[in-house]
């Protein structure tokens, strides 16, 4: 996902990652596992405040030292609600 510079701090992304969540949830996986470029600064925090932790990249992204791949463990069924103002 990206959201563009001038959208940015409005609780976008953050509302992708709750429904990603909500889904991942509902399908009953225990792990949700994301990728992005490690020069996107914005995602990489976006990533530490939702509490996803940094894992070796895994599968296409071994070896691509541009990539930093994330792990986030589903541990509740309670599902999350999107808010935003767009």
């Amino acid at each position: 996902m990206f959201t563009k510079p001038e959208k940015r701090g409005k609780g976008i992304a953050s509302n992708v990652l709750i429904e990603l969540e909500n889904w991942v949830k509902e399908m009953n996986y225990k792990v949700c596992i994301l990728e992005t470029c490690k020069k996107q600064l914005e995602a990489i925090r976006l990533h530490g405040e939702n509490g996803h932790k940094l894992i070796p990249n895994y599968v296409q992204y071994k070896g691509m030292n541009n990539s930093g791949c994330y792990s986030l463990e589903i541990k509740k069924m309670i599902l999350k609600k999107v808010t935003c103002s767009f």
